[in-house]
């Protein structure tokens, strides 16, 4: 018999591990995918910000959509991957419970390793209102940061801050 969980939450935290300094791509969605992010979506972002001058993480990129969040996050020196989320999800849940929601347990990550390209997860974060119809793709998303380090290069590959009509084509 394997002790390996097959599905749900345990199997989410499965394997899981921390590693100082490493980058995340985490994605944080709320009860039932209840939507009502979008309008406190700017009190969300300034929150995980706040995190920076704490050395809980430096956020690279995130965009807030209706019903989760997706976030690029360096992790700081001092802070293991659940506790930096444990501190966002805490921080967030008065800014949740005036707007009607709560977040799901747990949450997803993904650990870029050393030499895995950027670009696909910064587009991925990018694009994902825009793939999902929210927006036309001449707009830009109210709920879409991106660090001035990283707009810099990022925003080079970009239609003047918008995608380019391919990047929405379907495969």
């Amino acid at each position: 018999m394997s002790s390996t969980p097959k599905r749900g939450h345990k199997a989410l935290r499965h394997g899981r591990w921390s590693s100082p300094d490493s980058e995340y791509f985490l994605t944080v969605v709320t009860g039932l995918r209840k939507s009502g992010l979008v309008p406190v979506g700017a009190e969300l972002t300034n929150l995980a910000r706040a995190m920076e001058s704490e050395g809980v993480w430096s956020v690279r990129t995130l965009t807030i959509m209706p019903d989760h969040v997706h976030l690029l996050v360096t992790l700081g020196t001092g802070s293991t991957l659940s506790s930096a989320l444990r501190t966002f999800k805490g921080r967030t849940a008065n800014v949740l419970r005036r707007a009607g929601l709560k977040w799901q347990k747990g949450f997803f990550d993904h650990r870029l390793r050393d030499g895995e390209d950027r670009l696909p997860v910064f587009l991925y974060i990018f694009l994902n209102p825009y793939r999902a119809g929210m927006i036309h793709r001449s707009e830009h998303w109210s709920g879409y940061y991106c660090a001035a380090e990283d707009w810099e290069w990022f925003e080079a590959l970009t239609m003047e801050g918008c995608p380019f009509p391919e990047w929405l084509a379907s495969p």
